[in-house]
């Protein structure tokens, strides 16, 4: 049938509070314009983040009820490393609270001054823990990347080329290639196999380790199950195995494609750089086998992870954004084509042309969707990467507003609503004005910073 249902059925509510304009107007200005600063109860739709947000599954929460919390060597312990390993064989597996929390362990291992590290794009926190090092970080997207209305089957994929070049004119001062599956800063597009084979090679010939940043593993294996030649028979996780082999570690948020509410790990095959990376775990995280979580945390994502691979599940969940995204398409609205796994990413940029990029068209057209609907979204533009290390300003290659839609949380009329206010705030995009940040801090300034709107 054309109708992609839900392959779930809802067991327990949350209600909403349904505010009025007035009452939301009033919160973002408190707020400081920074929709980060909101308080949730004042938010109708929110989809500033997938990252920890979703419902777990009645499984899940047994596994919660099962956890150990023995401090050390706990059964839940052992049952996260199994898991992690039947998806991703890698021989070190180092728990931590959350993603940034194993890229901190990692660039604290491997970065420092002078060294550079690409990846087709990093995202906002990999990119300030790879700076808090003095190391430089490296955006190599492909051109096709850069253009939101192109249609192109792998948008996340890395500049082979201009990854060569860097290389072969750089090779001791890069300590590690990353590639980010899906690119969320990209608009959520994947990488293809394809992609991911090149990008190997030449670390190969360069000698030279891969890693992955692997948040959305199973919804980029999903995409190359169905866009990418020769793999439409295969099955998720064995495509998901392959992608591992191709790399030398990762790093992994368990918020997104673990289906968990907290959690994440470092995996490594090095033995020499897994002993470094547990010592700074225990200094910073806990011991090795609970890594700053909960056993029921482990146990929840150990579920996650063998529920993410169904195959119903990723049918729903990629064709679920797909309608967030053909429906504001088919309004006129200009968003990132084709939508992303875990998002649909509105191209600000596009839709305000009046607002130049240092006054920040993203954000304005977030706060917007909040006054008009109550919709909270995240800009994803010049606020996030526009400053510098040196504290410099320039705009972004990009300014979206990224609407990343919380796994199996909100219900088709949800999102129907969500493109109706999206339509309503477009059809007055020539009204709205531009902000500037009158308060910001040296690092990851998106989510404290404060702003005023510029007069029009």
């Amino acid at each position: 049938m054309p109708t992609i249902i839900e392959p779930f059925r809802i067991h327990s509510v949350e209600p909403l509070r349904m505010s009025t304009a007035a009452e939301r107007r009033e919160a973002i200005v408190k707020a400081g314009y920074n929709l980060f600063s909101l308080r949730s109860e004042d938010v109708l739709i929110d989809l500033l983040t997938d990252s920890g947000t979703g419902a777990m599954s009645s499984e899940q929460w047994a596994c919660v009820q099962r956890g150990d919390e023995a401090y050390a060597g706990s059964p839940s312990w052992y049952r996260f490393e199994a898991a992690v390993k039947e998806l991703f064989p890698f021989a070190h597996v180092i728990p931590t609270h959350q993603g940034r929390a194993a890229e901190k362990i990692l660039m604290a291992a491997i970065g420092g001054p002078g060294l550079v590290i690409p990846s087709n794009t990093h995202f906002d926190t990999t990119r300030a823990n790879i700076e808090a090092t003095g190391a430089e970080a490296v955006d190599l997207p492909i051109a096709e990347g850069l253009d939101p209305a192109l249609e192109h089957p792998f948008k996340g994929n890395m500049d082979l080329g201009r990854l060569d070049a860097l290389l072969s004119a750089r090779r001791d001062d890069v300590p590690a290639v990353f590639v980010t599956i899906t690119n969320n800063s990209g608009g959520g597009q994947p990488v293809s196999l394809e992609n991911l084979r090149g990008v190997r090679a030449l670390c190969d010939r360069h000698r030279v380790p891969l890693f992955l940043d692997a948040c959305r593993f199973a919804e980029n294996a999903w995409f190359i199950r169905e866009r990418e030649s020769g793999q439409g028979g295969r099955d998720v996780a064995d495509i998901v195995r392959e992608i591992a082999a191709l790399a030398d570690g990762m790093t992994m948020s368990a918020k997104k494609d673990g289906l968990a509410n907290i959690g994440g790990w470092l995996a490594v095959r090095d033995d020499r750089l897994a002993a470094r990376c547990r010592n700074l775990l225990i200094l910073t995280e806990g011991f090795p086998t609970y890594g700053g979580l909960a056993g029921r945390d482990l146990d929840a994502i150990a579920q996650g992870l063998k529920e993410v691979v169904q195959h119903d599940y990723l049918r729903y969940r990629i064709r679920s954004t797909d309608y967030l995204g053909d429906g504001l398409h088919a309004a006129g609205i200009p968003v990132m084509r084709p939508s992303g796994g875990h998002a649909v990413y509105l191209d600000a940029r596009a839709l305000l042309p009046h607002i130049p990029p240092l006054q920040y068209p993203g954000q304005a057209l977030a706060i917007a969707l909040y006054e008009a609907g109550g919709i909270r979204s995240c800009e994803i533009g010049t606020v996030m990467f526009g400053r510098h290390p040196d504290g410099s300003e320039t705009a972004a290659a990009l300014d979206l507003v990224r609407l990343a839609i919380p796994r199996r949380t909100y219900t088709q009329s949800h999102i129907d609503y969500v493109v109706e206010v999206c339509t309503e705030v477009a059809a007055r995009a020539g009204e709205l004005r531009g902000y500037r940040i009158v308060d910001e801090p040296p690092a990851l300034r998106h989510f404290t910073a404060r702003f005023e709107p510029l007069a029009k």
